[in-house]
């Protein structure tokens, strides 16, 4: 996925900045790119932001909570029922008389592969829940008092059982995840999990008194959480298990338990952590140890006096953001604050949820690495009072979210909105507005916004009574120029199967380039019905359902002359208008298209690979000489993935060594991603299917097959990789020519002129990407940009440096009227997330000065012009001769191009 927070309504850290906020942004690791915030409740804020590092994007989430003011915020205990998500954990969390749920977070790792009980402490309501596994020793947890103030502890278990006779035995385990190596372990009502972990001898005790004697012991056994008010009493090691044996029904048996904290009173609420990311102001170093990786984070942090606490959540193992080590995450924790901090589990499990002003459900806020909410042990939770439930005012925003391109709308179409009332505590507050607009545009009772002309608006939902209008919302609105021209954000949809779905949306584009989304009501849509079903999705756009299992097709999408007041009937009927048109490829059912048959293995190279004979043809031998030896062969250029494949499939010829294949690829920013196939555990040929992950950015390109080898030597060989892809058909591809495309003469009818690629008599210079200063030529700022370095291997960073640094001096200076980025053609090097970034940042400038901006790409494949918000775009190929005009000042166009391909005068 491409993340982007500057197309929210954003303040952008980088963009038009003086020299002392410009230090604050650019830290010396990296820089701030976009910021939202919103209140989730009184004493509790959301702050997400993404930064650039020198070597990745990351992507951050910080809730801020006022443990200690009026507000009456507290955390508490999530969870203890057995694995679930955050989201399921958040809703049947029981609050209180008078509070509401309006955050959660994940809590403690956990037995993962076991039982799925937390390994840490836990503690609710002032009760011990949980002791840390193994032991009864003291584990690191976060804890929160009486006062609701927090701190970093750690918390052991005091706990005892008293058998007959007297004797006391210490508890060296209670409801903990895993069994003691040695001693006496107690389950109750309140294990955290579904099933206790095996155990061998066992006896439940009720009401101070055995119930049941321990079985003869054959082997470990689990049990089901025991019913209320009983306690499952087991034993581990030859003397624990002889004194349970001994025990008969009735006889008397006391179980004790209760936290011990290191310092302090014992916590009303705990949920166990791991690794000290700050301890009384000083960031740990954790380089050499084992989880000090790049990984997504989830970390808790409070102020020396316990007042402040700071929950945050770096996404990670995606492209859009790489996550944190263990050190960079205590930095970042100490610099934001944190006078002592603390790791909680991290990876898929890292899940932040916030509410948002009137809604009753939270919102997902990260972007959880496995794609999907995990089902984690227990978490934290932040209640806070419960409102009045009277309307104090009305959150006022586009169906589908609140991103750019849907708060703009073209002339006579139209924007749906919603309105949702919040009352004083931001809780809650049914009823439904009045609406009313005032600028570019009208709002009917329904909520839908009617653009009339391009300007300004804004949107209000008011509560009125016999008294007048009461509270109320807002929300700006753009109407844009005139639609020019429409495309769908996918432009082929394959489904693997019927009753299979997938959506897409409708972006419109006026003169400038500036972009919005059509919605279904404006649109009427063409297609087979008794292949598709196309319905709205209800936030903006457009589902697509496969209603036979195997068919190809095209849908075409027309924009209705006057929008959605021009036609009644149906979303999708067709022939509603006469409009801009669109087109998708649509295709279901899954077919094996060929990726390489290896015909040309004599050119794949690489350690222990050589030409064999195939499944089919020829094929390739990969020599795995010991035990874990690996081996490779890589094609002599790579090799294209259909864009839309759902899985690889590979003929591997096996010897039964245990081996594993695997197909390595990169992806769509040329990032590595490998699909490994099972241990070879069969001798002879057989197909494997191997699913590529949905987390990564297609299309792919096949860049090595390989193996690792098993537990002895092996030979593996492998044939014919295929693509199984549903076969959509070609995507259309409209042709779009800019108006900055001009004759010869167009051009030298500028009052000055330069050239890309040779020289021209009438140009002033030559761009020849050699430059390495940014200058100034009639009243134009030309910035050079190193494109010799990747975007996460320094690069990005210092262009974006130099960027915030020219856009600056050219808003400053009142004789430059535009700014141009010049730059070689590099997709290998940079990425899409730091081209789009220096698009937004030039169409800001561009919004909030007036001036013009421009940028010029060297050594691109082929010519090309156009625009995008109003930032016009050449690129300018190695052959042939680029002129362009230029009148920095000029009403219109700044800028008129030509191409000749053969260098003709």
């Amino acid at each position: 996925m491409l993340s982007l927070r500057p197309l929210l309504p954003v303040l952008l850290a980088v963009a038009l900045l003086g020299p002392a906020e410009a230090s604050a942004a650019a830290q010396a690791d990296g820089i701030e790119t976009a910021r939202t915030g919103r209140q989730i409740a009184p004493g509790i804020r959301l702050e997400s932001y993404d930064r650039l590092e020198s070597d990745r994007w990351l992507r951050i989430d910080e809730l801020l909570v006022d443990l200690g003011g009026g507000a009456g915020v507290r955390a508490e205990y999530l969870g203890g029922h057995g694995p679930a998500t955050v989201a399921e954990a958040a809703a049947r969390h029981a609050a209180g008389p008078g509070r509401r749920v309006v955050a959660a977070v994940n809590g403690d790792f956990f037995d993962i592969r076991g039982t799925g009980a937390p390994l840490g402490p836990g503690l609710a309501v002032g009760r011990l829940l949980h002791s840390a596994t193994p032991g009864p020793g003291a584990a690191p947890a976060v804890g929160f008092g009486a006062d609701g103030l927090g701190r970093v502890l750690r918390i052991a278990l005091d706990g005892s059982v008293t058998l007959p006779g007297g004797a006391v035995r210490p508890l060296a385990g209670y409801n903990a995840a895993r069994p003691p190596a040695e001693g006496l372990a107690a389950y109750t009502a309140d294990w955290p999990a579904a099933q206790l972990p095996a155990v061998g001898t066992a006896v439940t005790v009720r009401d101070g008194r055995v119930t049941a004697a321990a079985p003869p012991v054959r082997s470990p056994a689990r049990r089901e959480r025991p019913a209320p008010g009983t306690t499952v009493l087991a034993a581990v090691g030859a003397a624990a298990a002889a004194e349970l044996a001994a025990l008969r029904p009735g006889d008397a048996v006391a179980v004790a338990a209760r936290a011990l904290p290191d310092a302090g009173p014992v916590p009303v609420a705990a949920v166990g952590g791991r690794e000290a990311l700050v301890v009384a102001g000083v960031p740990q170093d954790h380089d050499g140890e084992p989880n000090n990786t790049a990984a997504p984070r989830t970390a808790v942090g409070f102020s020396r006096d316990g007042r402040r606490l700071r929950i945050l959540t770096v996404d990670g193992r995606q492209r859009d953001s790489g996550g944190l080590t263990l050190t960079a995450l205590g930095r970042l924790m100490h610099r934001l604050g944190a006078y002592e901090a603390l790791n909680l589990d991290g990876g898929g499990s890292s899940t932040l949820l916030a509410g948002l002003s009137g809604a009753t459900a939270l919102a997902l806020e990260n972007s959880p690495s496995d794609g999907r909410l995990r089902p984690v042990s227990n978490g934290l939770v932040l209640t806070a009072p419960a409102g009045s439930g009277e309307a104090a005012g009305y959150r006022v925003e586009p169906v589908g979210g609140t991103t750019q391109d849907l708060t703009r709308v073209f002339p006579r179409l139209t924007r749906t909105l919603t309105a949702t009332g919040y009352d004083a505590l931001l809780g809650p507050a049914p009823g439904a507005p009045v609406w009313s607009a005032g600028g570019a545009g009208t709002v009917d009772s329904a909520g839908v916004f009617h653009a009339v002309h391009p300007g300004r608006a804004t949107a209000y939902a008011r509560r009125t009574t016999a008294h007048g209008a009461l509270p109320h919302g807002e929300l700006p609105l753009e109407v844009l120029g005139p639609l020019t021209r429409i495309r769908p954000t996918r432009a082929r949809i394959g489904l693997a199967e019927q009753g299979e779905s997938a959506g897409f949306r409708l972006t419109g584009y006026d003169a400038q380039g500036a972009a919005a989304v059509v919605e279904p009501r404006d649109v009427a849509l063409e297609f087979d019905r008794s292949r598709w079903r196309v319905t709205a999705d209800g936030h903006g756009g457009f589902t697509v359902t496969a209603l036979v299992p195997q068919a190809t097709g095209r849908l075409v999408a027309t924009v209705r002359e006057g929008g959605a007041a021009a036609a009644a009937g149906a979303v999708g009927a067709p022939g509603a208008g006469s409009g801009l048109t669109a087109e998708l490829a649509l295709g279901v059912g899954l077919v094996t298209l060929p990726v390489t048959d290896l015909a040309d293995v004599a050119d794949w190279t690489g350690p222990g690979a050589s030409a064999a004979g195939g499944h089919s043809g020829a094929g390739v031998a990969l020599d795995l000489p010991v035990a874990k030896a690996q081996g490779s062969a890589a094609p002599p250029r790579p090799l294209p993935v259909p864009e839309l494949a759902r899985s690889l499939t590979l003929w591997v010829g096996g010897d039964g060594s245990g081996a594993r294949p695997a197909v390595e690829l990169a992806d769509a920013d040329g990032a590595a991603v490998t699909v490994r196939g099972p241990a070879v555990d069969w001798t002879g040929w057989r197909e494997l299917t191997l699913p590529l992950p949905a987390t990564a950015e297609p299309p792919f390109s096949v860049t090595r097959l390989s193996a690792v080898g098993g537990t002895g030597p092996g030979r593996l060989t492998l044939d014919t990789l295929g693509a199984r892809t549903p076969p959509t058909g070609p995507a259309a591809a409209p042709v779009v020519r800019d108006p900055i495309v001009v004759t010869g003469a167009g051009v030298r009818a500028r009052p000055w002129r330069f050239a890309v690629g040779g020289g021209d008599a009438a140009a002033d210079f030559v761009l020849t990407g050699a430059d390495r200063a940014q200058f100034v030529h009639r009243g134009v700022r030309f910035l050079p940009l190193d494109t010799t370095r990747p975007t996460l291997g320094g690069g990005g960073l210092d262009r974006m440096r130099a960027l915030h640094e020219a856009l600056a001096a050219a808003a400053r200076d009142p004789a430059t009227g535009a700014l141009a980025v010049v730059r070689a053609d590099a997709p290998d090097t940079v990425d899409r997330k730091e081209t789009a970034l220096t698009a937004h940042l030039l169409a800001e400038f561009r919004r909030t000065t007036g001036k013009r901006a421009a940028v010029l790409t060297l050594g691109a494949p082929a010519f090309a012009a156009g625009r995008s918000e109003g930032v016009l775009s050449v690129a300018a190929p190695r052959t042939g001769r680029t002129l362009v005009g230029v009148d920095a000042f000029a009403p219109g166009d700044w800028l008129a191009v030509r191409h000749d391909a053969h260098d003709t005068p």
